[in-house]
């Protein structure tokens, strides 16, 4: 961390003798627009189809609201209500006005820009807060003053591309009545957002940092930058610390990453343009271009992994990443941007916009490599982590996420050591994401839903163990921002993908390593995934683990006894209040192993188990506890052992075969697994499977990360022996 602060301090200086006889305002647009930008686009405008295309667009949606009359109305409404989604469209219509001004030279644009500021200007001082309150940070115009932020972003760059054609006295009205006095809100008028590490404070700084480019405020960009006191112990630079990880991932997860990416990616621009000797994107070994690139892998089938407080729909042709894909592309000239790009199917119109419609049209685009790979957590990387394991980069591959992870600030769901399963394109081991129905007003007024702390945040609404029926760290958040788990391995080889990782401190008493394999071999049709949960405790406890499968149950090799004419809940609070159980299953004595196997599009699904005596299966579908109709009627599979110390849950879930409704065939619908068996030591637990082919695999795991340790086993006679970690040995 002393490097990281040397650095900050080496910029703030370097910014301080940049500024020393003021920003230079004199030359307009100066943010993610320039005068050399413009003068490109405006040569090359008809010469790339996505760019002239996105071109047309626009102004055919600004062409057709400056028919309408202005409305600027006094907000009223939360988000999703008619004010709130009026002020929103107010400000990309500021936005858009000035682009079209710079791209066109047409003066109706700039006027209507410049009028609807004007009437902005005019309210906004009437503004006391926002009548509705729901947030600790509330707005004038919007109910959250992350909303106001927003706001500000775009429309000073609305403002930056007209302000060349403004008299003295609008701008002064403008700028007075409207700018100065809502980036002072933002800023000084409320420290706790402005200075917090958080993605409203990002949002913040980059608005408020981008008027002080815009007006010439030095101070506006300062206290952006360097936080209110201007120590850099807050503020847009402190965020680039604290927030990312060294590998570029975000605190919050992937969903806020996306949204974040944005504020920090504008804002960079804004400061390359301005001040380039800072020179922002080498910054803690060019973070941001991490991010970007991270946030991008860290999706399948164009839609990000949907951990903590996620919208499942949000995906790379979010706005947020056009702008960084441009960026990124502008920087590094990489082909590999330029697929995204075209997946994404829309530009943003600035000068880096324009060079990638240039790159698409000559077709210089190659796959993105989306590959198996390990982001560290927290700004030093050691907060844990987040996995992902991939059979290949082509579509419809399969993709496993094990979420590792520190807590993720208020935004995070506790449940360590959860994870995802992806295959032909569908999310087959889900995730629930967030409880909410964003901007829909008869939904809570579009925000966060009740059953969004009552289920989505809970334990049990994750794929991941839950003991005594209560959520990890009891559900406070302050508690699970203390603890982290610890890697203990991950590692890519031909045949098996592997990682593994050690929580502490979820439960008081209980410890538990999970560790997930992806198995690749030329007889199997589909890698083969295993699943290896150990739990450890001195006490006697009940334990869950949940499967939240996608898909519809075709068969079971064991007696299921279902509630077919009254249901019951699962619980009372955690969670379980929410879950309605269908079903109960005992394990069939005879076979030793528990298969469920389901479909979800044209492929099968067996998740094979090891069973004991005590443990039995739950089968729950979601909604109860439900009067608003809020949650949605999803499939849970529950493994739970009763009066346990220590405890290990096997599984292995098998893609296989093929549906075709079309032609009316069906092809291995039953799983290949036969076998699957625990055979463990002091130090070493042995996992053995086998095929209906007669094909079978044992896999080694001694728990211990050091490399050079050897390691023994006796299994069936036969003494195998390793080095390190763990090794598929083909029996």
């Amino acid at each position: 961390m002393q490097i990281v602060k040397i650095a900050a301090l080496s910029l703030a200086l370097t910014f301080l003798s940049g500024c020393a006889t003021g920003i230079d305002t004199q030359e307009h647009p100066n943010l993610l627009l320039t005068r050399q930008g413009v003068e490109e686009m405006v040569d090359k405008l008809d010469d790339y189809p996505l760019f002239h295309q996105t071109f047309l667009a626009t102004k055919a949606r600004i062409d057709a609201q400056m028919q309408q009359p202005i409305v600027v109305p006094v907000p009223k409404d939360p988000g999703g209500g008619y004010t709130h989604e009026q002020h929103k469209s107010n400000y990309k219509s500021i936005h858009d006005a000035g682009l079209l001004y710079q791209l066109t030279n047409d003066e109706q644009y700039a006027e209507f820009a410049r009028d609807m500021l004007l009437e902005y200007a005019e309210l906004f001082p009437t503004l006391g807060r926002h009548p509705v309150i729901r947030s600790s940070s509330p707005g004038r115009l919007f109910w959250q003053s992350l909303n106001e932020a927003v706001w500000l972003l775009y429309s000073i760059q609305g403002y930056d591309a007209i302000i060349d054609s403004l008299d003295g006295a609008d701008r002064e009205i403008i700028e007075q009545n409207l700018f100065i006095p809502l980036a002072t809100f933002l800023s000084d008028g409320q420290p706790g957002t402005f200075d917090r590490i958080h993605n409203h404070g990002t949002w913040a700084a980059a608005a408020v940092g981008m008027t002080g480019y815009v007006l010439g405020r030095d101070d506006f960009v300062h206290k952006a930058l360097y936080g209110l006191d201007g120590s850099g112990n807050s503020g847009f630079l402190k965020q680039l610390d604290l927030l990312f990880s060294p590998d570029g991932y975000y605190n919050e997860g992937p969903y806020y990453q996306r949204y974040a990416l944005m504020p920090f990616v504008i804002f960079a621009q804004a400061i390359e343009n301005n001040n380039p000797q800072m020179e922002i994107f080498k910054y803690r070994e060019e973070v941001l271009l991490k991010a970007i690139y991270g946030v991008i892998q860290l999706s399948y089938n164009n839609l990000f992994f949907p951990l903590n407080d996620a919208i499942k729909d949000k995906g790379l042709d979010t706005t947020e990443l056009l702008y960084g894909v441009s960026i990124a592309y502008a920087i590094t000239g990489d082909p590999a941007l330029l697929s995204v790009a075209r997946s994404q199917g829309s530009l943003v119109l600035t000068g880096d916009g324009l060079a990638l419609a240039r790159g698409l049209e000559l077709n210089l685009d190659k796959p993105f490599p989306f590959r198996s790979m390990q982001f560290g957590d927290g700004s030093d990387g050691r907060q844990g982590a987040l996995s992902i394991l991939r059979s290949s980069s082509e579509p419809g591959h399969q993709a496993l996420v094990m979420k590792n992870t520190s807590q993720g600030l208020g935004h995070g769901h506790f449940d360590k050591l959860s994870w995802l399963l992806y295959d032909n394109g569908h999310e087959i081991i889900s995730d629930y994401g967030a409880a909410r129905f964003l901007n829909i007003e008869s939904k809570n007024g579009g925000g966060y839903l009740p059953e969004n702390e009552t289920w989505a945040k809970q334990t049990v609404a994750h794929n991941t163990l839950v003991v005594d029926q209560v959520s990890h760290f009891d559900s406070n958040a302050d508690l699970a921002e203390m603890y982290s788990p610890k890697a203990l391995m991950f590692d890519i080889q031909p045949q098996i993908e592997l990682v593994s990782a050690l929580m502490q401190g979820a439960y008081p008493d209980v410890d538990f390593v999970r560790t997930m394999a992806m198995i690749k071999d030329p007889e199997l049709q589909f890698p083969l995934f295993l699943d290896i949960l150990k739990v450890k405790s001195d006490s006697e406890h009940q334990y869950d683990l949940p499967v939240h499968f996608q898909g519809h149950i075709v068969d079971t090799n064991f007696q299921v006894i279902a509630n077919t004419d009254q249901q019951t809940t699962l619980g009372q609070d955690n969670g379980y209040q929410h879950l309605w159980l269908n079903a109960r299953g005992s394990l069939d004595e005879v076979s030793g192993i528990a298969q469920v196997t389901w479909i979800k599009d044209n492929r099968f699904y067996t998740n094979t188990s090891i069973g004991s005596e005590r443990q039995e299966f739950l089968f729950a579908r979601l909604g109860a506890n439900d009067p608003n109709f809020n949650l949605r009627p999803e499939s849970i599979l529950i493994q739970r052992v009763n009066g346990a110390t220590d405890q290990t849950f096997i599984s292995l879930l098998e893609p296989h075969g093929e549906y075709n409704p079309v032609l009316e065939y069906t092809l291995d619908s039953a799983s290949q697994i036969v076998d699957l068996q625990l055979e463990q030591t002091e130090d070493v637990d042995f996992i053995h499977f086998k095929t209906r082919s007669g094909k079978e695999w044992g896999l080694a795991i001694s728990y211990i990360s050091a490399a050079n340790t050897r390691h023994s086993f006796n299994y069936g006679g036969q003494s195998l022996e390793w080095q390190g970690f763990y090794h598929l040995f083909e029996l």
